[in-house]
């Protein structure tokens, strides 16, 4: 059923990213695509943050090396990211 628009086939990485993305978002480190602006919303960054983390706990031991090395850059970045907010009085 195509409707001219081909999509890539889903994978790991796109799903990480895709979550990794909306917590940037969150976190203020990227523009929302609906306002257009930087805007901050800690509590939905940490909601991504913990699902990335519960996802990366509950495929342990099933994701390639590239996989596994790649969720936990994102975790890495994100959860720097959330700290400096937290310590810029963000949240």
């Amino acid at each position: 059923m195509s409707m001219g628009k081909e999509y890539p086939q889903p994978d790991f990485r796109i799903f990480v990213s895709s979550l990794s993305l909306q917590a940037m978002i969150a976190l203020g480190m990227v523009e929302s695509p609906i306002s257009g602006k930087k805007e901050k919303d800690p509590k939905q960054a940490r909601f991504l943050i913990d699902t990335l983390d519960m996802i990366k706990d509950k495929t342990q031991g099933n994701l390639t090396m590239e996989e596994k090395h790649y969720l936990e850059e994102a975790l890495t970045s994100l959860k720097l990211n959330y700290a400096k907010l937290v310590k810029e009085g963000g949240v």
